[in-house]
């Protein structure tokens, strides 16, 4: 299993991907707000979406555990 995870604090603002999708590495996952910036969130790595662990306006720290990649 792979782990994407927070780069930093701040509010999900989309999840673009769900359980069973095929992502690839680079692919922006979910879009985190912070200090009214807008920051994407991109998979290291491919695979297919097997968990997703945050839901729009969810608040999450750096280091949170986002989208499980099988």
């Amino acid at each position: 299993m792979k782990e994407i995870i927070s780069s930093m604090a701040g509010t999900v603002l989309n999840v673009m991907v769900e359980a069973g999708d095929e992502v690839t590495a680079g692919q922006e996952v979910c879009m985190l707000e912070s200090m009214k910036m807008e920051i994407p969130v991109e998979s290291q790595d491919a695979g297919k979406v097997v968990d997703i662990k945050v839901n729009i306006g969810d608040f999450v720290n750096e280091g949170d555990v986002l989208v499980v990649l099988e």
